[in-house]
């Protein structure tokens, strides 16, 4: 999924929360809980029951910090990965080869 502009909230049952991602894998889901709760933030999972036997489960991951806007977090470099580099847009979306210090100027000229 990617990067969404718009700062989504709501509610996890009684619990006020900053949506990160809706409806993503398992895989997924884990991905980024382990590298928010790395961040400081307090994660909460909400499970989405499959609506037939084929689908799998998908989940809504979502921070209790009503600020938490991943597009801010990643471009203002507020976000490090667990050994140490800022996150990338390019590893939020768990892109293969990814450049732990883009410039925009390397990609203004292809």
């Amino acid at each position: 999924m990617s990067l969404q502009v718009k700062h989504s909230f709501g509610k996890i049952g009684d619990t006020r929360v900053s949506f990160v991602e809706k409806g993503v894998s398992k895989e997924r889901m884990e991905f980024l809980k382990n590298l928010l709760e790395f961040n400081g933030f307090e994660v909460i999972i909400d499970e989405q029951a499959p609506k037939n036997e084929e689908e799998e489960t998908k989940y809504t991951v979502a921070v209790t910090d009503m600020l938490f806007n991943p597009v801010i977090y990643i471009y203002d470099r507020r976000l490090k990965t667990p050994d140490g580099h800022y996150v990338t847009h390019d590893y939020w979306e768990q892109r293969s080869g990814f450049n732990f210090k883009p410039q925009y100027w390397e990609n203004m000229y292809r």
